[in-house]
C-alpha cells in the first residue's frame, strides 16, 4: 500500500509504506524529514563522518562514525558494531548536516568513544537479522508467563533481539521498583542470551507497539513525536474542554499528547477576555456566567432560573464589572447582536435545487395513524363494513302471481364427513 506522498524513486529503489528504499523517507516510523536533501551547496561544504542509524523500523536510534571511504545513502542497510563484542544491523536515517543538527538537538558531542559502521549489509547479513527478529514474539510470551510464576508486579512490553542473536533487550513496565535479579537468572537459562532490562513508561510502551488513535490515524508517538512532555487536566479546562477521562485519555492510559499542540493558540485568545468574572449585576439582576467562545470573544450570561442566554463582549463586561465595583447597576446590558436570519436568507437565495429524496413532508407528520382494533378478522367489529353485513331491505307481501321462471328445486343436505359409518351402513 502506498502513501499519497512516495511520488518519487531513485534508480532500482521502489516506493511506497514499508519499503526501505522510499526516497520521500515519510514511511519509517519516528523519522526526521530530511529538509536539506536538496541543497547540495549545504551538505558539500559539510565534511561530516556521523551517522544516524535507525533500529527496528524507527523505534531505537544511535549516531554513528563511518569511515571516509564508505560511501553511503539514505535508507542504505548497513553492520554496525555493537558493544562488548558482536554487531547489529540497522538502516541510515540521517547523514551529513542533517545528523550534526540532530545530534547538538540531543547534547550529544563528538569528545566520546564512537562506535563504527564496518560496511553495507549483504544478504545473508538480512537473513540472519530476519531469523533473530521472528524470535522476539515467542520470546515476549515465554517471558511474561515466567515474570507471573514470580509473581513480580511487571509487565514486559517489548523483545528486542540484536542482529548477531547474542543479546536480548527486554523492555517492561512497573509502577515501583523491582527486583529482578532471579528473573534475568531464569532468562539466561530459558533463551540462551545475554539478558538487558530496560525499564520504560507507558507512553514509550504505545510508541514502541504502535496504533490507531480516536483520530483515525496512526499515533503521534509512533509515527513522529519524540519527546513526551507533560499532560494535564488544565489544558482542557483552557480549551473548555469537558473533563472526561475516558475521551481525554490515550491508548497508553494517559491523557492525550494532542492537548497540548493548540494550547498556545487558545493561550493567546484568552489574554483578552475578563477572567475570574462569573457574575454580573443589573437592574433586572443578577447574571452567570454560561459559557465563553473563545475566538468569537463572546461571553454568554444568564439570569438565575432562566434559559435565555444574553452574548456579551469582553469589554462589556469589564465596564459592567467595575460599574458594579462603584455600587451602581445598569439597566441595559449592551448585548452584541448576532444576526443569523441575513446569513440564511442569502444561502436560501443562492439555493436553486435542493434535493429532498426520503425527507418528510409536514402533511404526512400531520397525519395521525388509525388505531387498530382488537380482535380477528372474523370479529365484526374489527373488519370494515361490507355490502352483505347490512341488513337486507324487507319486501312487501304481494299476491300470487304466476311466474315464468321454474321453481328452485330443494337444496340436497351435504353428508356430514364427520360421522363414522358402521360396518352394516353403506357409504356415501
Amino acid at each position: 500500500m502506498a502513501c499519497a506522498s512516495c511520488s518519487t524513486e531513485t534508480g532500482n529503489k521502489t516506493k511506497g509504506c514499508n519499503s526501505s528504499g522510499c526516497s520521500t523517507g515519510g514511511c519509517n516510523r519516528l523519522n526526521t524529514y530530511d529538509w536539506l536533501a536538496d541543497i547540495k551547496a549545504a551538505v558539500a561544504e559539510v565534511d561530516n563522518p556521523y551517522v544516524e542509524v535507525s533500529f527496528k523500523s524507527g523505534s531505537r536510534k544511535e549516531f554513528y562514525k563511518a569511515s571516509r571511504t564508505l560511501l553511503l545513502e539514505k535508507h542504505d542497510v548497513v553492520v554496525v558494531e555493537a558493544d562488548a563484542g558482536g554487531f547489529d544491523i540497522g538502516t541510515v536515517s540521517l547523514l551529513g548536516e542533517m545528523a550534526r543538527l540532530q545530534m547538538k538537538r540531543k547534547h550529544i558531542t563528538e569528545k566520546r568513544d564512537w562506535l563504527k559502521i564496518t560496511r553495507i549489509a549483504t544478504e545473508q547479513d538480512i537473513a540472519r537479522l530476519q531469523e533473530s527478529r521472528s524470535l522476539e514474539h515467542d520470546t515476549m510470551i515465554r517471558s511474561r508467563a515466567i515474570a507471573r510464576q514470580l509473581n513480580l508486579e511487571m509487565k514486559v512490553g517489548d523483545v528486542e533481539y540484536r542482529a548477531d542473536g547474542k543479546k536480548a533487550t527486554f523492555f517492561y513496565i512497573a509502577d515501583d521498583r523491582v527486583d529482578f535479579r532471579e528473573l534475568i537468572k531464569i532468562y539466561a537459562k530459558e533463551f540462551k542470551v545475554k539478558i538487558e532490562m530496560c525499564h520504560i513508561g507507558a507512553r514509550q510502551e504505545a510508541a514502541r507497539i504502535g496504533g490507531i488513535g480516536s483520530c483515525g490515524r496512526e499515533l503521534c508517538c509512533s509515527t513522529w513525536l519524540t519527546e513526551y512532555k507533560s499532560v494535564n487536566t488544565q489544558a482542557a479546562r483552557y480549551q473548555n474542554l469537558s473533563i472526561n477521562q475516558v475521551k481525554l485519555s490515550g491508548q497508553c492510559g494517559r491523557l492525550k499528547c494532542c492537548l497540548n499542540y493548540e494550547l498556545d493558540t487558545y493561550l493567546d485568545a484568552l489574554k483578552d477576555i475578563p477572567q475570574n468574572i462569573n457574575k454580573l449585576t443589573t437592574s433586572q439582576g443578577d447574571l452567570y456566567l454560561q459559557k465563553t467562545d473563545i475566538f468569537k470573544r463572546i461571553l454568554w450570561f444568564a439570569y438565575k432560573d432562566s434559559s435565555t442566554f444574553h452574548p456579551l463582549t469582553p469589554e462589556r463586561v469589564m465596564e459592567i464589572e467595575s460599574l458594579n465595583k462603584q455600587g451602581i447597576k445598569p439597566e441595559e446590558l449592551g448585548e452584541k447582536k448576532i444576526e443569523r436570519s441575513t446569513a440564511k436568507s442569502a444561502q436560501e437565495d443562492e439555493i436553486k435545487f435542493a434535493d429532498v429524496v426520503g425527507q418528510t413532508t409536514l402533511e404526512s407528520l400531520g397525519k395521525k395513524k388509525k388505531k387498530k382494533r382488537k380482535g380477528g378478522p372474523n370479529n365484526k367489529d374489527s373488519r370494515a363494513p361490507r355490502s352483505f353485513d347490512k341488513p337486507k331491505p324487507q319486501r312487501e307481501n304481494k299476491p300470487d302471481t304466476p311466474s315464468s321462471k321454474p321453481a328452485a328445486e330443494p337444496q340436497k343436505k351435504k353428508p356430514n364427513f364427520k360421522h363414522r359409518p358402521k360396518k352394516d351402513e353403506k357409504r356415501w
